[in-house]
């Protein structure tokens, strides 16, 4: 299981700012760039790109560092990088764009347009619509890792599991944050238009905005002779690449890949009340909408820390804000190895994009404050040495602690043979894992890879990644752990996780279908006995009483539904063929082979 939040530093070599576009220096940038190489060593990142865009001029584009570390290939003002969720703008974008045709309406009931979202109760079934998920005010909370962990390539797939998924604030009444409303409104885009989500993009966005290099794919981007290479920040101090993620299922709310150069054309249509060389690609209506609070973020009370921030809202796609006493709109974007940052100023017709292939970075926030110190002659604040301090302070309190569950309650340490937690767990809000076993060791695997299994205590394990090449990696501990859970037998029914600050809870899953292996007959003392398959029940007979149900409670073991207290336990070879079953009952344990 991949870390949440990935932290910094690594002292880099001196690093090469690479050739550019011939833009004329403004004196507002004068030193600048050694602003940006000093953060790029401070917070030890490969490269970045930045490009400042005022009015509808791109006043300063450049990239910094290595688009591949390894390589030591330059970032350029064409290098691609993965934007994550600033792709959320995009998609309400479109929206906009079909209410503008009069096809659809922000304030109806979502489910008139796609009655294949379903949501868990029927006030949302009833209600939601197409602001309110925009807004992110549906009472859902993220179910993040439903897409990210128990990944799939079908966005039907993670659309029926929105019907599964539990709100935890009333309807309206608090701003969650939710990539599964993005991915739905992407699929009301579709059912409306005819035409899937990126062909939507390509057509209505990057083709009339010469967004020539953008795409939404991470195999375009893995295809582009100029594709930055992702990396995070290991123990920190080395620079680590990572594999790039592939989100496409889960497109509409983070998916597109572009570069700096690209990205400021968008960037200049919305400094623009929508228009491109002269051109209405989103109406003006529609752009001051989706700047202006939709939905109450926080209070945004003024702190020490930020004494100039005076309130948190979101609009649509966009977070908005205040910055020393200027209106303030933007959207940050991470998925694995890149993290991103579209800001505007519109009142002031200040755009800026700021592009890292380093995880969870820190630099698009400070130097987004960097150059807003400069062009609003601010006086200027060391914003780099204030995050610096704070991620400082941040993991001196996180050191970790001695005592375990093991050292406090005696007998702790006990733990079951590794077989009896062998089997296919399931969520209808996530999805399945497989539990195995090997050599005595358990692993979990998803979707996207697998986890060793170290246990903690009781039936409880922490996870540790398990690289292809590497092996395990037990220097990275997330904050989940993986805890079993039994019936009144003693047998082991189902798993839950810590996840997204909720116990999420995956039941054990029979497979009738491997059954079919345990049917054939069975002797003991002279009288056969029939394992047999009814459909798809495992049944046994017995000569002259019942048939009898069985079921699975682990690993070739079953219990007989018609009886209390007695099971039946099937015993393999050394090539795990079945050769024998062992009845359990109050009265003994009884060996029957097969014939």
């Amino acid at each position: 299981m991949k870390q949440v939040s990935l932290y910094l530093c690594l002292l880099l070599a001196p690093l090469l700012a690479s050739a550019q576009s011939p833009v004329k220096e403004d004196k507002r940038l004068a030193g600048f760039d050694q602003q940006i190489n000093a953060l790029l060593k401070d917070w030890h990142a490969s490269g970045l790109a930045i490009a400042i865009v005022e009015k509808d001029k791109v006043i300063y584009a450049k990239g910094f560092g290595y688009r591949d570390y390894e390589k030591k290939l330059p970032v350029t003002t064409s290098t691609l990088f993965a934007i994550g969720s600033c792709s959320k703008a995009f998609t309400g974008s479109l929206l906009g764009m079909q209410r503008e045709e009069g096809k659809l309406d922000f304030e109806t009931p979502v489910r008139n347009y796609m009655p294949e979202l379903v949501f868990s109760n029927d006030e949302l079934n009833s209600k939601v619509t197409l602001k309110d998920m925009m807004s992110h005010r549906t009472g859902l909370p993220r179910y993040d890792l439903s897409w990210y962990l128990f990944d799939t390539p079908s966005r039907d797939t993670l659309l029926h599991r929105i019907r599964y998924m539990i709100p935890n604030e009333p309807f309206r009444a608090k701003w969650q944050y939710n990539n599964f409303m993005y991915l739905a409104q992407g699929m009301v885009v579709e059912k409306v238009s005819g035409k899937s989500w990126e062909d939507n993009v390509k057509t209505r966005i990057f083709g009339p905005l010469e967004m020539k290099s953008s795409n939404t794919s991470i195999e375009d981007l893995k295809r582009s002779p100029d594709a930055a290479t992702g990396y995070y920040v290991k123990k920190d101090s080395i620079i680590t690449k990572t594999a790039y993620k592939g989100i496409d299922a889960i497109g509409p709310a983070g998916s597109i890949n572009s570069n700096i150069n690209d990205m400021s054309n968008w960037v200049t249509t919305w400094l623009n009340g929508g228009k491109f060389k002269g051109k209405e690609i989103l109406s003006q209506r529609y752009t001051r909408e989706a700047m202006s609070p939709q939905m109450i973020v926080d209070g945004g009370f003024p702190t020490k820390d930020a004494p100039d921030l005076h309130f948190s809202c979101y609009g649509y796609g966009w977070i908005l804000g205040s910055y020393r006493g200027h209106y303030l709109v933007e959207h940050g974007g991470n998925i694995d190895g890149f993290s991103a940052d579209v800001c505007l100023f519109p009142t002031d017709s200040i755009g800026i994009v700021i592009l890292v292939n380093q995880s969870v970075s820190v630099i698009p926030r400070v130097a987004t404050k960097i150059i807003a110190d400069r062009f609003f002659e601010l006086k200027a604040r060391d914003w780099n040495d204030f995050y610096l301090t704070r991620v400082k302070a941040a993991k001196g309190g996180n050191a970790p602690k001695k005592d375990s569950v093991q050292t406090r309650i005696k007998g702790a340490d006990v733990v079951r043979p590794a077989a009896d937690y062998e089997g296919t767990f399931a969520n209808a809000a996530y999805g399945r894992f497989k539990i195995s076993s090997r050599k005595d060791s358990l692993f979990a695997t998803y979707p996207i890879g697998t986890d060793y299994l170290k246990h903690v205590a009781y039936d409880i394990f922490q996870p540790y990644s398990v690289d292809s090449i590497k092996g395990v990696d037990t220097t990275v501990e997330v904050p989940v752990r993986v805890q079993f859970f039994m019936n009144t037998e003693g047998e082991i029914i189902s798993a839950g996780m810590n996840l997204e600050e909720q116990q999420v809870v995956f039941t054990r899953q029979i497979d009738n279908a491997s059954f079919i292996k345990y049917a054939g007959i069975y002797e003991i003392n002279k009288m056969e006995i029939k394992i047999y398959l009814r459909g798809e029940q495992l049944m046994m007979f017995v000569p002259g009483q019942q048939d009898y149900t069985l079921i699975s409670t682990g690993t070739d073991k079953f219990k007989l539904k018609e009886l209390n207290g007695f099971s039946v336990e099937f015993n393999m070879n050394d090539k795990k063929e079945v050769v024998s079953v062992t009845a359990v009952q109050p009265n003994g344990r009884f060996v029957a082979k097969k014939k």
